[in-house]
């Protein structure tokens, strides 16, 4: 069992028994290993310790949120969400393929790929000279490999590791807060209401949360929610195009295409400044 399984599990664990407040003894039993051990582990992964996890990312604490007039969490979560050391925000400049390029699926383009390790587990990285083409986290290599392709099945591959763990050290590096935005640039497909929505997921600050509702509204789409939901979880690069900063209007986490867990621990990490 690797790190991120085990605090995945922890997650799931806590989310099911938030009210009971388990202690760290048990978490640490569940996850089987030493109480510092345990402790050390997932505050390095998460950017918080399990306790102050808990008390951040509870249902009740988002729907009190709510209830006190937040249609949406515009701003960092209150209760320890909104720590001095974040990150700085990415720049990232989406490109869209012309329908030419997606009709040709690829042909004539050179697509770079490789896994590197992330926060939240194994990533694949797919590049080509316009920007980041694919960017997913990663179960099974050889199905990650079959999925790139499929979106492009025409282009021609190399594959290098060594590029794809420095993206992703440079990725989920924290910055001081003073320096100057790094800049990326995503080259996609989709429709032109996909390009729109996720244009703006990209503008959504690092440590906040929309609604879905509110996104509607922002692509000025907002009776489009099944539309909506539909282009959040069509996104083809995870975390740079933060479809994860989403959530239901009544304030729960909801699902994410990589899996509920990781989705909450990357809005902690994201809004402690990990």
């Amino acid at each position: 069992m690797n790190d991120f399984e085990r605090i995945a599990r922890i997650i799931r664990h806590l989310d099911a028994n938030h009210r009971e407040q388990p202690s760290l003894k048990e978490l640490a039993k569940l996850a089987g290993l030493s109480n510092s051990h345990f402790h050390r582990m997932f505050t390095r992964w998460a950017g918080t310790t399990p306790k102050d996890f808990l008390q951040c990312l509870t249902h009740q604490h988002a729907r009190q949120l709510l209830r006190n007039g937040d249609s949406v969490l515009d701003a960092a979560l209150e209760s320890g969400l909104s720590g001095p050391g974040r990150l700085h925000d990415l720049c990232v400049t989406l490109e869209a393929a012309s329908p030419g390029e997606i009709k040709g699926a690829g042909e004539g383009m050179q697509i770079v790929y490789g896994f590197g390790a992330t926060p939240f587990g194994e990533c694949i990285l797919g590049e080509t000279g316009r920007g980041i083409c694919h960017l997913r986290f990663v179960e099974k290599r050889e199905e990650a490999i079959a999925e790139l392709r499929s979106e492009w099945p025409n282009a021609m591959y190399s594959r290098n590791d060594a590029s794809v763990k420095a993206a992703a050290q440079l990725m989920f590096a924290p910055q001081h807060r003073d320096a100057r935005p790094r800049q990326l640039r995503a080259f996609v497909k989709g429709s032109a209401f996909q390009l729109r929505v996720w244009q703006a997921l990209v503008k959504i600050p690092i440590g906040q949360l929309i609604s879905y509702g509110q996104l509607g509204k922002a692509v000025k789409s907002p009776r489009a929610a099944r539309a909506i939901g539909t282009a959040v979880g069509a996104n083809p690069i995870a975390w740079l195009v933060p479809c994860h900063r989403v959530i239901r209007e009544t304030g729960i986490v909801g699902e994410y295409r990589w899996g509920r867990e990781r989705k909450r621990a990357l809005i902690a990490w994201e809004s402690l400044g990990r």
